[in-house]
């Protein structure tokens, strides 16, 4: 399974989302233009020292991101579109173990062509009337939870001890371009 970030603009919640990936074994990607500097200190921060555990993958814009998942075809077939507005509820959506997730900015969302194109593929998170929309770092991490669990993927088994990676502090984001 995969996390895709297309267009995240505040640091705090890709660098949460960046700890999730790490926790998980999960993969993020993120599409520019971003609203931060992967040189950022809330980036870092957020991620804390997990950032030599991150598999992080930045792509120039949503296309090259597609075809890095095998093209059109391939990213039809896996995509999970999460949006407020519309499609299916998060816990009545079957997952599959290579399932894309992806979630839009925090201001604007998924491009609207996108959202069009899948229509199919697009998942929500119930809320309460009268609420806009979900933090984008919390929907991340429902999100890919709950996706992991329904999908059948092993979730990560810790027995609550800690061991810091050996590189803990010294790595930062933009270290772990791929």
């Amino acid at each position: 399974m995969d996390v895709l970030l297309v267009h995240p603009e505040i640091p705090h919640n890709s660098g949460c989302a960046a700890r999730l990936a790490a926790a998980t074994g999960t993969t993020l990607h993120l599409v520019e233009p971003l609203g931060f500097s992967l040189e950022d200190r809330y980036l870092k921060r957020a991620g804390l020292d997990y950032w030599p555990q991150v598999e992080l993958r930045v792509h120039p814009d949503l296309d090259r991101a597609i075809a890095a998942f095998g093209g059109a075809a391939a990213f039809a077939e896996r995509a999970r579109l999460f949006t407020a507005r519309g499609g299916s509820s998060l816990f009545e959506t079957a997952f599959g173990a290579d399932d894309v997730l992806v979630f839009g900015s925090e201001s604007s969302g998924l491009p609207a062509e996108l959202l069009e194109r899948h229509a199919e593929r697009r998942v929500y998170v119930p809320i309460r009337e009268g609420v806009r929309s979900l933090n984008l770092a919390n929907t991340v991490c429902l999100a890919l939870f709950t996706a992991m669990h329904r999908a059948g993927c092993p979730l990560p088994n810790n027995d609550g001890r800690y061991v810091p990676h050996p590189e803990a502090g010294a790595v930062r984001p933009a270290d772990r371009l791929r």
